[in-house]
């Protein structure tokens, strides 16, 4: 395959992964400096936060913020810092990691706090975060063991081929991306080509290409998962597939909570976030994505010792 791919600037991105858009009107603009506010004065008092029980790692487009959601519905699950964000990760053992721990931990609840729910409930309250692009990140494993070493983490694996399509309409729809699928499967290998080295030469690089445009390398899950798995003893890690959360999110979502030792909960509802409406894929590039990925999802279930069920 060939593609051209015209001379671009990448956009603007906020710390979070999303395309930046600058506050408009009093009121936003006022919040915008609220926020600012609010995330100097955790970092002053980053000391006294908490750092995470949980870590949601992955897979982008594999159901995590829907996890993070419904964790977040448990009455012992605290909200990040501070609350009315509904924010669900920081990306800080990814991309902003150069911003320093206290700029992580001003994300957390005080640990004050969390000792006064638990207190008052007579049960554990804990404290975790979501973001997707950890299960990638080469430097992310080893950063998430420096800083929470007793962390429970959590991976959602999609089938890698859905999942490639799912992350380009999402990079479409935010203006991230101007190629068609077809294009950017094409432009891939030239787009990602020695950043991952790179990175792994300089932990200060950031690469906006293998975050953004790697829609069948970020399927590769085996290379993330044995990273992951060097960094964390096994008890510690959950591996489930995101099929299994659409289907029967009762039952995942059930073994989430053993997981983390919570009691059993139902949230109100299991919505499903983030779920968009898909066009046609086309039946010959999906084919040969199968093809491609074929080698890494065998690899994956040698990892995992069991089948992972995708195919078509």
């Amino acid at each position: 395959m060939t593609a051209f791919e015209p001379e671009r600037t990448e956009p603007r991105m906020t710390p979070y992964g999303a395309p930046y858009r600058k506050p408009e009107g009093l009121v936003k603009t006022a919040r915008a400096a609220a926020l600012d506010g609010i995330r100097r004065f955790g970092m002053a008092t980053a000391s006294r936060r908490a750092t995470p029980d949980y870590l949601v790692i992955g897979t982008k487009r594999g159901g995590t913020t829907s996890m993070a959601r419904w964790l977040l519905d448990h009455p012992d699950v605290a909200s990040l810092f501070p609350g009315r964000e509904t924010r669900k990760g920081t990306y800080y053992f990814d991309v902003n990691y150069e911003r320093g721990e206290a700029w992580y931990r001003s994300h957390f609840p005080t640990t004050a706090s969390l000792e006064r729910q638990s207190a008052e409930t007579g049960r554990r309250t804990i404290v975790g975060e979501a973001t997707p692009y950890y299960l990638h990140h080469p430097h992310a494993p080893i950063r998430a063991r420096r800083h929470a070493p007793d962390t429970k983490v959590i991976a959602l694996l999609r089938d890698p081929v859905d999942r490639a399509f799912s992350h380009w309409m999402e990079r479409s729809r935010n203006d991230v991306e101007t190629l068609s699928f077809a294009d950017a499967i094409a432009a891939e290998t030239s787009r990602l080509d020695g950043e991952e080295e790179r990175m792994l030469a300089d932990p200060g690089y950031t690469s906006f290409a293998h975050q953004h445009f790697s829609y069948i390398d970020q399927g590769r899950y085996a290379r993330g998962l044995e990273r992951w798995m060097r960094a964390f003893p096994h008890e510690q890690l959950l591996v489930l597939r995101s099929e299994d959360l659409y289907a029967d999110p009762s039952t995942t979502y059930d073994s989430v909570l053993d997981f983390l030792g919570m009691p059993a909960h139902a949230p109100a509802a299991f919505t499903a976030w983030n779920n968009k409406p898909k066009p046609e894929f086309d039946a010959g590039l999906r084919a040969e994505l199968r093809s491609i990925l074929a080698p890494d999802v065998a690899e994956v279930e040698r990892l995992l010792g069991r089948s992972m069920n995708w195919h078509d």
